[in-house]
């Protein structure tokens, strides 16, 4: 299932709309409230993100929360899918503000990306794969360490000291309130020079495989 959430109205009536940047969006949760269905399709206010990287006809774009349960369901499909079409899976961070460590998880991925991609993409598999067993900050303080030692690393003390992963992730939320994220995962196959709509958002995954054909299909030979 979908974990949706009522914030953009909520975020007007309390005033918060334009302190979107601050520290204080993500663990404020009263002004954001998790739901459980099927969302309808996403309002896109701002379609810019919602194109290929250079260089790529088609890819997935995905907003996430690395603690919310449908996102930890649908990242294992959006690698196996970019693996097997051989397109990018360009994720964004997406925490919402109700969730205890997902933030922290966000800044931790970006620090493994410091290292190399894989790395990160593979630290948001380990988390999502053991989502149920992470409670508190403090537990995925461990479970972090128990990955970063696996790989030969250690994980500092401070992670991010000058608060740049930080605001990388800040900005990854803003970005999807500009466009209307209204639940996690949103999910979206974007094509560059297709002959049919430029994105289509995901809301049934197992019809994935099927849209990305079509997608690769419709750009064949742009």
């Amino acid at each position: 299932m979908f974990e949706t959430f009522v914030l953009r109205t909520r975020l007007i009536r309390a005033g918060l709309l334009p302190a979107l940047a601050s520290a204080a969006l993500f663990v404020a949760a009263a002004v954001a409230q998790a739901q459980f269905g099927a969302p309808a399709t996403t309002q896109v206010h701002d379609a810019s993100a919602l194109r290929p990287p250079v260089g790529a006809r088609v890819a997935l774009v995905e907003f996430a929360d690395m603690q919310c349960p449908d996102c930890a369901n649908a990242y294992p499909l959006m690698r196996e899918a970019e693996a097997k079409y051989h397109i990018p899976l360009v994720y964004h961070d997406f925490p919402l503000p109700m969730h205890n460590w997902s933030f922290q998880a966000a800044v931790n991925a970006r620090w493994f990306g410091l290292k190399n991609k894989k790395l990160q993409d593979d630290y948001r598999s380990y988390i999502f794969s053991n989502q149920r067993a992470i409670e508190t900050p403090a537990a995925l303080t461990q479970f972090t360490q128990k990955f970063a030692q696996s790989h030969g690393l250690s994980f500092p003390f401070a992670v991010d000291p000058q608060g740049h992963l930080a605001a990388a992730v800040k900005a990854d939320f803003a970005l999807g309130q500009r466009i209307g994220i209204e639940h996690t995962p949103t999910i979206w196959v974007v094509t560059s020079g297709a002959k049919t709509a430029p994105f289509i958002e995901v809301l049934d995954r197992s019809r994935l495989f099927q849209m990305l054909d079509q997608a690769i299909a419709s750009t064949r030979g742009r």
